[in-house]
């Protein structure tokens, strides 16, 4: 038993040197640490004698001195953790400059100049509609001339025939673009669209001209008896809207009428597959009475044409806007039930 103590007291020496510190109280938590230490040396180094009982109780107090030194720098690690923590924490952070510090992400990619007209109309509210026409005008300030759009979101899925809406409307007052009619025909109907002012005329050879990329026009009108030879052009013409169809006047006997009505602002429509309808009405030079009127012709159209399989509250929402510029609310309502001032 003496050389028992002999041992333990050359241990506890040893751990005083190597840590330079008093061997701390070994507690609980300091017998769950499976920590490796540098204290963990075998017990031979330190001369241990060859009784196995002394052996054993020597290796149980030395054990007992690592586990508390690595406590004792357990604890020094977390406290430098929790001093590092509470400055991270009392340090403010750096204030954002410029268009980092806008609240909405959407406007810190605007120009300087949109998020500057953006300032004369206010988000949320619902504006009615001839204070809305004006409010546009005065947003539509770069350096050519801005077309004018409506876009209605309406209670429909398009994914269902019955909710399909395709239509046209015909402007009063115009698009104010030049519009490139070509027509597909044959025989006599080959003259009366020349004289009814067609840009492009032509049969079989114009559809091997569009086969083979030609796409100079705005729209394709086509005779009934021409639609056997276009359906192998849906390819080409369908994801460029420009398919000739029935629903949208472009498919007709009477080649004639349906120039003149193009030519004159007749505009095709549909839904896209989140039920929005968008269509332009003008452009921002036209008078805010003629912007007017062309925008209740839009209103009327998609009002008529409403789908069978329409259900509830057919309009959800209404904005107008230029193409550079922001959207601007209208009050629901109020539009459907608008009528134009008499005429004096």
């Amino acid at each position: 038993m003496a050389a028992c103590a002999t041992h333990s007291s050359l241990m506890l020496a040893y751990a005083a040197r190597s840590q330079d510190l008093t061997p701390p109280t070994p507690s609980l938590f300091s017998f769950a640490s499976s920590r490796p230490n540098h204290l963990s040396v075998p017990l031979l180094l330190l001369g241990g004698s060859r009784d196995r009982r002394c052996d054993r109780a020597s290796n149980r107090a030395f054990q007992v001195i690592v586990s508390a030194v690595a406590a004792e720098a357990d604890l020094d690690t977390e406290e430098q953790d929790l001093e590092q923590t509470a400055t991270a924490v009392l340090d403010p952070p750096k204030p954002k400059k410029g268009k980092a510090a806008l609240v909405l992400k959407r406007d810190r990619t605007r120009s300087k100049r949109f998020l500057e007209i953006q300032k004369l109309r206010e988000t949320k509210k619902e504006y009615d509609v001839i204070t809305a026409i004006s409010l546009l005008k005065q947003t539509a300030n770069t350096r050519f001339v801005e077309s004018v759009e409506a876009h209605f979101r309406l209670n429909i899925d398009p994914k269902y025939n019955d909710q399909q809406l395709r239509a046209t409307v015909s402007l009063p007052k115009g698009t104010g673009q030049t519009v490139i009619v070509a027509v597909l025909a044959q025989g006599e109907k080959v003259d009366e669209a020349k004289n009814a002012g067609a840009d492009i005329v032509g049969s079989d050879d114009l559809i091997e001209q569009i086969k083979g990329g030609f796409m100079e026009f705005d729209k394709l009108i086509a005779s009934p008896d021409m639609m056997v030879k276009v359906a192998g052009l849906g390819k080409i013409l369908g994801p460029r809207g420009l398919m000739p169809n029935p629903k949208a006047g472009t498919v007709t006997a009477n080649i004639p009428q349906a120039i003149e009505e193009f030519k004159k602002g007749k505009v095709e429509f549909r839904a896209d597959k989140t039920g929005i309808v968008h269509i332009p009405f003008g452009k921002v030079n036209f008078t805010e009475e003629d912007l007017l009127i062309n925008f209740l012709a839009a209103v009327k159209s998609v009002e008529t044409n409403k789908p069978k399989g329409a259900k509830g509250v057919y309009w959800k929402s209404a904005h107008i806007c230029s193409s550079m510029g922001p959207s601007i609310k209208l009050n629901i309502r109020e539009m459907i039930d608008f009528k134009p001032p008499a005429a004096n």
